[in-house]
């Protein structure tokens, strides 16, 4: 799959900070900021997969279910775009953290950091 088919800009379905923290237990977050970022700081129980290597097998390598909503994070929501089309024109019900990281931060919601 081109992920530059998938235009980085435009409307996704978004998810807010407090439905994330109140639903994390129920979905699986996808992290597509870089391996630097994500160590520096992330959302317990997020996995990493940069947008840099968003392709179907990596994607499909994270052995993802179908009946499990998908919140794919960046920085500032604008990574996780073309994730989130990716991942939904695959089937998955995807949805961006409104804000990204930022946002999160700014809420100061409980993250990981090294």
């Amino acid at each position: 799959m081109n992920i530059l088919m998938y235009l980085p800009w435009g409307k996704v379905p978004e998810i807010t900070c407090q439905e994330l923290w109140e639903n994390r237990s129920r979905v699986k977050i996808i992290d597509v900021r870089s391996v630097q970022e994500f160590k520096h700081s992330h959302i317990e129980g997020a996995v990493n997969l940069p947008i840099t290597q968003f392709t179907e097998s990596a994607i499909q390598s994270l052995g993802l279910k179908l009946d499990q909503p998908i919140v794919t994070i960046c920085l500032s929501a604008h990574r996780s775009i073309p994730a989130t089309r990716i991942l939904n024109k695959m089937g998955y019900s995807a949805t961006q953290l409104k804000g990204g990281m930022k946002s999160w931060w700014q809420q100061a919601m409980p993250s990981v950091t090294n």
